[in-house]
């Protein structure tokens, strides 16, 4: 402030993480706009939550306090699916856990309210965004109010932000009050009567929601049909007292001229220099030298909020600002020559689903991939080839990865496979990760996933143009254990396919149900939000332990819970020593061993093969499942 010549700053961005000036953090990306915009910003990055003074060291802003608890929810961020507190923290100094608080939103916006009693402060980022609304809190197991409510904040800019930023700044030095920014889209305010609104959607009443489960599924519902900005209506959910909590529709998606815009700000592309002595912020390495070219998601997947936070419209920077970075890397003396990631939510989503959406948004009663492709889905590849074929020519540059996931549904989709060779040819170093999630058509289809066919499909054309390539290379699939509509049975096919598949995955990820999902609705209401129909979901941590257990049946530690998990679903016939067994009788580590059983196999003879094992690929070649 004091080399600039400040008084006063006009913002305090207030962060839950380490302050990280590169464009893969909400943060860098919401400061660095409004300074283009002209206004004056100064940003506390993980205050002392303990300490009122830590967030006075700007003293009392001008317009008001930007409050986001980072790049990811804080409790996903502390805690694992079994509600254990995790070790370290990749957006903190160093790694170090516990230098931002749980519920980092809530207790951020009280610290605040509490020394600046009047001044505005708008809540941010995911946190916030996913928890506008009443939502159910997997930590405290129960349905949780507005975090609006909860922190003593004003406002609620949620999904990415650009746009309502810009316009809450402009209003506010404007000289508007907060109660008077009822009209911004993508914000979320409170407010004690709702006779403004516009033919508004009024969900059930909070106090209704938390007596009902039914009920809460049926508000879930309501909102998720009104996600889209084209077509959502202004939504309302009343709480005690006579406070209505209001959304207003999502703002429209960016301009290919605005997100060129927004990634041509000035960004450091790396952590303060502060932090150094401490060994750095770790979130950096995977994404200093990854370039986002796309946002939102037609996927639509149930355990994914994506749709409640970037939405379903895809939006595209051009190919010209996306060169423009990747050259402007090749000059940092840190880079050696690979880029480790060109994508998005979804690397092969470049183009929207189809020309209606860029004008009257996407279908409210229909989704684009599932249960089946939308005739009118118009599917290529040929601007993503063309792009990845100019950065692998720009000098500097050895390779160009694709590390942020593919929908492999959708590349089937496209006649032409030019995609799929140069994938194989230039874009996979070893193992290609995707996400089939689980084999069960019954679990893919709550899911939102494609068939366990596609998947297959998809496999089968890989395995041949690596063949065609000469090259050693796999596909590893990410798998999730305990998804709603997964009993024990189809846990136990998953199991299967791992067996058949030679397939012995070193981690594996069991459903979280986080705020604003799908499958979260179906977890704590056990309804399926979209049809309202009753689907099964294994919510006891015992029998997601068996559930997970079962997917690494090799692991000796799972033994017993194996044989427990295998008993439950009356297949016994998988306890034994035939080949297609799953563990032996008796207890861990005990009974007597036939020829070759339980025994590792041979160490693999390549290179490329102790990497892929390393990592939890298959020591051969895959079978077919």
């Amino acid at each position: 402030m004091e080399a600039r010549g400040w008084d006063r700053v006009d913002f305090v961005y207030v962060s839950g993480d380490a302050y990280v000036d590169h464009p893969s953090f909400g943060m860098a990306i919401i400061t660095r706009l409004l300074e283009a915009h002209g206004f004056k910003v100064g940003v506390i990055a993980q205050p002392d939550w303990r300490d009122p003074s830590s967030i006075a060291v700007f003293g009392e802003p001008k317009l008001g306090f930007l409050v986001s608890s980072g790049n990811m929810d804080s409790m996903v961020n502390h805690y694992t699916v079994a509600k254990h507190r995790r070790k370290t923290d990749a957006y903190s100094p160093g790694g170090k856990m516990g230098l931002r608080p749980d519920h980092a939103c809530v207790v951020y916006g009280n610290l605040i309210r509490r020394t600046f009693k009047h001044t505005p402060i708008i809540l941010g980022g995911i946190e916030a965004s996913l928890r506008r609304l009443s939502h159910y809190d997997y930590w405290d197991d129960k349905l949780r109010r507005s975090v609006l409510l909860d922190s003593g904040a004003d406002l609620v800019s949620y999904g990415m932000g650009e746009k309502s930023i810009v316009a809450i700044a402009e209003a506010l030095q404007a000289g508007l009050k907060m109660e008077d920014l009822t009209f911004i889209p993508g914000t979320v305010y409170k407010c004690r009567s709702i006779g403004h609104c516009f033919e508004p959607v009024v969900l059930p009443a909070f106090e209704q929601m938390q007596a009902d489960k039914g009920v809460y599924a049926r508000s879930f519902g309501m909102q998720y049909r009104n996600l889209d900005p084209f077509s959502a209506h202004t939504v309302v959910e009343e709480y005690p007292h006579g406070v209505f909590v209001v959304q207003n529709p999502p703002s429209e998606p960016l301009s290919t001229e605005e997100m060129d815009a927004v990634y041509a700000l000035p960004y450091e592309r790396s952590y303060h220099p502060s932090y150094e002595k401490a060994g750095g912020i770790p979130a950096i390495k995977e994404v200093k030298f990854s370039i986002i070219s796309n946002r939102g998601c037609l996927g639509e997947c149930a355990f994914c909020a994506l749709n409640f936070h970037q939405g379903r419209i895809i939006q595209s920077r051009s190919d010209e600002s996306i060169l423009a970075e990747a050259e402007a890397m090749t000059h940092d003396p840190a880079f050696k020559g690979y880029i480790n990631d060109v994508g998005g939510p979804t690397a092969n989503f470049l183009k929207p689903a189809c020309g209606k959406q860029l004008k009257a948004g996407a279908c409210i009663d229909r989704r684009c991939l599932s249960p089946e492709p939308c005739k009118a889905l118009e599917v290529s590849h040929k601007r993503f080839v063309k792009l990845l074929r100019k950065l692998r020519a720009l000098p500097g540059v050895k390779k160009v990865f694709i590390r942020s996931g593919i929908r492999f549904d959708y590349c089937l989709l496209d006649k032409d496979r030019s995609f799929i060779r140069e994938l194989v040819d230039y874009h996979v170093s070893g193992q290609l990760r995707l996400a089939p999630e689980h084999v069960s058509n019954a679990v893919l289809k709550v899911m939102g996933k494609p068939r366990n066919e596609v998947y297959q499909q998809f496999v089968r054309e890989f395995d041949k143009e690596t063949k065609k390539a000469g090259k050693e290379q796999y596909v590893v699939p990410y798998l999730m254990s305990s998804h709603p509509g997964s009993t024990m049975k189809e846990a136990v096919e998953l199991a299967e396919f791992c067996r058949d598949l030679g397939y012995n995955p070193e981690q594996v990820s069991d459903f979280y149900p986080t705020p604003s999902t799908v499958s979260t609705c179906i977890y704590y209401t056990g309804i399926d939000p979209r049809t309202m129909e009753r689907v099964y979901c294994p919510t006891d941590p015992h029998e997601k332990a068996m559930q997970r257990a079962l997917i690494q049946y090799r692991n000796p530690k799972n033994h017993d819970l194996v044989v427990e998990a295998l008993k439950k679903a009356g297949r016994e016939d998988l306890i034994g020593y035939d080949k297609k067994c799953l563990v032996r009788p008796g207890k861990a580590g005990k009974g007597p061993k036939r020829k070759g059983a339980g025994q590792a196999r041979k160490a693999p003879k390549s290179a490329a093969r102790k990497d892929a094992r390393r990592n939890g690929a298959p020591a051969r070649k895959p079978r077919r499942a």
